[in-house]
Formats: C-alpha cells, sequence, structure tokens
C-alpha cells in the first residue's frame, strides 16, 4: 500500500519526492524533525511505502519500540526521474 501525504508549504522549488519502505516485521514509526516550521511522523507498517514531499537537507528518523533505529538523509530517499523509470510497469 502507498500513500501520499502532508503537503510541504515551504520552498517548493526545493522540494523532493521521496520514498521509504519498511521492509522489517515491525511497525515503524518515522519522522522528520530537523526542519523548521514543519513537523512529520507517520506509523509505517511492515511492507508498506510510503511517499512524501521533503527539503533536500531532511533527515528520516526511524523508531522501532520506542528507540531511534536508525537516520536516513532524505537525498538518499529522493525517487528521481531516472529512478522511477526502473520501475516494474505491470
Amino acid at each position: 500500500m502507498t500513500q501520499i501525504l502532508d503537503y510541504l508549504n515551504i520552498d517548493s522549488e526545493r522540494q523532493i519526492l521521496c520514498g521509504y519502505t519498511n521492509h522489517t516485521s515491525q511497525i515503524q514509526i518515522i519522522r522528520i524533525s530537523n526542519i523548521p516550521n514543519w513537523y512529520f511522523e507517520r506509523v509505517v507498517f511492515p511492507e508498506q511505502m510510503l511517499l512524501f514531499e521533503a527539503l533536500p537537507e531532511a533527515e528520516l528518523e526511524i523508531h522501532t519500540n520506542t528507540s531511534l533505529a536508525d537516520n536516513i538523509c532524505c537525498t538518499d530517499l529522493h525517487l528521481d526521474n531516472e529512478r522511477s523509470h526502473s520501475f516494474p510497469t505491470g
């Protein structure tokens, strides 16, 4: 299941489309908290993919079992045109 959530209403020319998939068997909470005037937090279920817009300097925190499990720079999650063409089409 894929979701697109939370329009980022700042610096629209710099926004990038990002994708994160929970490849674990545990429920995760993902959060971006390092962008002023914007806070993003979602629950991501196992094998769920989440699409979101963020600024390139945003950092995605991944929490599992109430502890910080990982930190990923959103530029590493950027879905650019070249990558999006590599997805299977059916």
